[in-house]
């Protein structure tokens, strides 16, 4: 049979196929409430234009449920849009729905290969042992022990921003700086090694194997996420690039997992390792008894690298939002100053000890995170554009008398209904303690691991910065300020913030001596 019958009978196959699964094979369950949907396309149609946290929201009023489902291409999504629903699903049921769903550009063993990452390895045994594992290692009581190099990274990061204040356009250095600085702080966590800079081979590595992945499992650029099958598709065959590129970045994230490990490997056996999650567990550590050194060491490479990315972006895209925030909202930036002055004293650099002295800063911290979401939707999901979900049904399902079918993946939007004025700034909100706290950490037995490093990740470098740096809006040719435009790139996987107009400069002469200061690098 030539191509063109192929051709035709897949044609002629596809709508009855279509109108098996979905008319007569489909078995009689209800589904949560749905956008209209087109044959083979699904909701993808249904879906508004815009970002989807925000679409996802126009969708529930329209709907009047906090709760709906859409079917994109095949796959199955339920957004839960309120933090009871999110709660009741994630939390309360987690053991049910902290699955992941495939990703075959990036999980396929004959793709990339990826499938044992702990951030989208299945729900397992594999999984209760990475989580054993990263539980035991950055628990309150462990993360305390990096509190010195964190503060050490940040103060350097004052050092370094210097050389911005004077340009004209900063943002891109200043952004620049942030992922530098949170790169180091992960790398030393998780190796003990210090980057040598922004070339660093094993920086510019993992950087690399991050944006791979990122690139990997978007839906929308490799068609074989949406159907799978096409992976069985030969190499030789015309229009299979796609595969050697899978192999090719299959090689470079292998190099970037396992050069690192290889180092502090080395630094260990010589006796000469820093502190680092990874140091006390490369010789016989009861959490990896019973696995051979060869399963031992791809289980502590995949650890390794998933600190990097877990770690790097969430936290600099952060500090970029944060930046944005004190720009536009300059009342609250003077508060959060104002507070560090009276509490520590003028010019006098905090430290992570103090975050429970300086709870409007812990409350702007969290008023950051909740109006300026890095991943607005509970990191990863399924959209028009191609993000996955990190939350899928490990089995059939009810709630709330509706179905919910095995391998269904979860959305969390956002629900403003817990907030006044949900679109201002403002820390004092959490004064009240029946204003939740923003979940910006993930739901249930998927929750981040890292949370406790993060979170004095956050505070320390955040607190560092408005102890000697302001940010403003800049100033045109008759003086005045002007209002810079925040605007959102379109990016399905985080919110990152387009270029946008500031200044910045030390607070004053005896600030830039301070930051200018000894600091052991």
């Amino acid at each position: 049979m030539g191509y063109v019958q192929v051709g035709l009978c897949t044609v002629v196959s596809l709508p009855i196929l279509y109108y098996y699964r979905h008319l007569i094979w489909r078995p009689n369950i209800r589904l949560p409430p749905s956008p209209p949907s087109l044959p083979f396309v699904g909701n993808l149609f249904s879906i508004p234009s815009g970002h989807e946290h925000l679409a996802f929201a126009k969708i529930a009023e329209q709907l009047r449920s906090d709760i709906f489902y859409l079917e994109i291409l095949g796959h199955k999504l339920l957004v839960l849009n309120s933090a009871e629903a999110a709660s009741e699903i994630l939390d309360k049921r987690s053991a049910l729905y902290s699955d992941r769903p495939p990703i075959p550009m990036l999980t396929d063993p004959a793709l990339m290969n990826w499938s044992k990452l702990p951030s989208i390895v299945r729900y397992g045994d594999l999984w209760r042992n990475y989580r054993r594992i990263m539980n035991n290692w950055l628990s309150v009581r462990a993360v305390s022990q990096f509190n010195d190099l964190q503060e050490r990274q940040a103060r350097l990061l004052l050092q370094r921003l210097l050389s911005a204040t004077d340009h004209a356009e900063p943002f891109e250095h200043v952004k620049n700086e942030f992922f530098f600085a949170m790169a180091s702080s992960m790398f030393e966590l998780a190796y003990g090694y210090k980057l040598q800079g922004p070339q660093d081979k094993f920086y510019k590595e993992a950087q690399l194997a991050a944006h791979n992945g990122f690139l990997a499992g978007m839906q929308t650029n490799f068609l074989v996420n949406t159907f799978p099958v096409m992976s069985y598709i030969p190499d030789w065959f015309p229009g299979t690039g796609w595969k050697r590129t899978a192999k090719e970045w299959r090689l470079q994230q292998e190099k970037a997992k396992t050069e690192p490990y290889e180092w502090v490997k080395a630094q260990v056996n010589n006796g000469t390792n820093r502190p680092s999650l990874l140091a006390p567990l490369i010789h016989d550590h009861e959490l990896l008894r019973g696995l051979s050194p060869t399963e031992k060491d791809e289980r502590l490479k995949e650890i390794g690298i998933v600190m990097f990315g877990g770690g790097t972006d969430s936290s600099a895209y952060f500090l970029v939002n944060f930046v944005a925030a004190m720009v536009l909202n300059p009342g609250v930036q003077v508060r959060a100053q104002e507070e560090l002055d009276t509490v520590l004293g003028p010019a006098v650099l905090p430290s992570i000890s103090d975050r429970e002295r300086l709870p409007y800063i812990k409350n702007l911290i969290d008023e950051v995170l909740r109006l300026y979401p890095v991943f607005p939707l509970g990191k990863h999901y399924l959209n028009k554009h191609g993000a996955r979900v990190p939350h899928a049904c490990f089995q059939d399902d009810t709630y709330r008398d509706y179905s919910i079918q095995k391998g269904t993946a979860m959305a969390i939007g956002r629900d403003p209904r817990h907030y006044e004025n949900p679109e201002v700034l403002d820390p004092d909100r959490y004064t009240d303690s029946g204003v939740p706290r923003p979940p910006v950490f993930g739901w249930g037995r998927r929750k981040c691991p890292g949370i406790h490093f993060a979170e004095n990740s956050m505070f320390i470098t955040v607190a560092l910065l408005l102890a000697v740096f302001t940010f403003s809006k800049r100033k045109d040719h008759s003086g005045h300020e002007v209002v810079p435009q925040i605007e959102l790139e379109r990016n399905a996987f985080t919110l990152e913030l387009k270029p946008f107009d500031f200044v910045f400069k030390p607070r004053s002469d005896k600030h830039h001596q301070l930051i200018l200061g000894d600091i052991d690098g």
